[in-house]
């Protein structure tokens, strides 16, 4: 990067939480279900059938479009039921809890919330209930107090775990939607080797967890591996298995044999410090962690050959690391970064810094969900500048989706074949 520029961002400060925006259109909801509720006299063969088929319920689209379903999910109350709340991935809007309640059919224990989606939609969501004894209903403090009441969904076996306490969070896919299969585990694939370290970390003042990948092979065989250094290492590999799905892009061949390392975000009020653009994170990344895996494992230092990938605030991070220290970062992959940081007067400040300079020498691959209406304003912005730069091997893609580890797995994926693919 030239040397006009300043990569050192505003001091810390701002509010750690994105810009509180309402949402822009209104949910897609739907008076009618995706099929037929029952009325009273008894439910016990709907959720019979509820339980064979499993939920949420999917139907055609009530105005005919082939290209959109009616999908209904669904609660089976009790007596003392007063609230269910259904909240999918980006799909509610927080100014308008109301919104997201489901309703029940009169005289029975059934309740249902119906939504308009495009057939290659999928998102995790979350299910909050009202059994009793909290605050006085449609207040602020029940509000409040209904999301400490999550709950499972007992007619969804699908799941993936939850960011920071790894409880279970269902998950539903339509049709079209992408589908996570190179995550699957294989038996007849070779594995590579995951180990668990702890790297002092001095330049952030604490040691910290990194999870290390060597892939399959005769360790002696093994010579200037690419490199993946993958954010948030403690979700990605403890939990989501990262490990499986490096295993199957390199037997088929779609990426070559490759080392990644994967340092921990440690907590919510670390992440917020050390992602968001800091010189002594990328000191830590470029001048202890990689030296560190590099003592440890053959790895290249071709920046072309090196990739970062983040997701949220690693996003930014990622895309920060990539254009702060080109020399060893050569590819950003970035998933819903938050590029609308920091909230406040300095908003967008990696763009507006960006777009002060050169075209920088690094691919980026960016990724958002269309449902992050918060955002992807500032995403956009930064793809048009990206633009404007002649970044043209930088690649820009939108999902019908989230801020969802469920669709940042398939993005993941595609975005390894597409730096690292031969």
């Amino acid at each position: 990067m030239s040397a006009r520029l300043s990569w050192t961002a505003p001091p810390e400060g701002a509010p750690h939480h994105p810009p509180r925006l309402p949402r822009p259109q209104p949910l897609p909801r739907l008076a009618r279900p995706a099929r037929a509720l029952p009325g009273p006299g008894g439910t016990e063969e709907f959720w019979a059938h509820v339980r064979r088929t499993g939920t949420p319920l999917v139907g055609p689209d009530p105005q005919g479009a082939w290209d959109h379903r009616a999908v209904t999910f669904l609660w089976r109350g009790t007596p003392g039921t007063r609230a269910v709340q259904v909240l999918p991935n980006k799909l509610g809007d927080p100014r308008d809890p109301a919104g997201n309640l489901m309703e029940r059919v009169p005289g029975t224990d059934v309740w249902h919330w119906t939504l308009r989606l495009r057939h290659d939609w999928r998102g995790t969501y979350d299910l909050y209930v009202d059994e009793g004894g909290g605050p006085e209903a449609g207040t602020p403090a029940h509000w409040q107090w209904l999301r400490t009441r999550r709950r499972s969904d007992p007619f969804n076996t699908r799941s993936l775990p939850h960011r920071w306490d790894g409880t279970p969070v269902p998950y539903a896919e339509l049709p079209e939607a992408p589908r996570a299969v190179d995550w699957e585990p294989r038996p007849d694939v070779p594995r590579g080797t995951v180990t668990e370290h702890r790297v002092p970390g001095a330049r952030l003042g604490r040691g910290r967890r990194v999870w290390l990948y060597q892939p399959p092979g005769d360790p002696r065989d093994l010579t200037d591996l690419p490199v993946l250094v993958l954010l948030d290492g403690e979700h990605w590999e403890p939990r989501l298995k990262v490990s499986r799905l490096l295993d199957n892009l390199i037997a088929d061949g779609r990426v070559p044999p490759l080392a990644a390392v994967l340092p921990e975000a440690v907590d919510e009020a670390t992440r917020w410090r050390e992602l968001s653009c800091r010189p002594e994170y990328v000191a830590f990344l470029t001048g202890e962690l990689l030296p560190w895996a590099a003592d440890r494992l053959p790895l290249t230092g071709d920046p072309a050959r090196t990739v970062i990938a983040g997701q949220s605030l690693g996003g930014l991070t990622a895309a920060y690391a990539a254009l702060a220290a080109p020399h060893r970062f050569g590819n950003a992959l970035v998933q819903s970064g938050s590029f609308w940081w920091p909230a406040g007067p300095d908003a967008e400040w990696l763009t507006r810094t960006l777009a002060e300079g050169p075209r920088p020498p690094v691919r980026l691959r960016l990724s958002f969900g269309e449902q992050e209406w918060v955002a992807l304003p500032a995403a956009r912005r930064l793809r048009d500048t990206l633009g404007g730069l002649g970044c043209h091997d930088s690649s820009y893609r939108e999902f019908d989706g989230g801020h969802d580890y469920l669709c940042w797995r398939t993005e993941l994926a595609d975005g390894l074949v597409e730096l690292l693919g031969r």
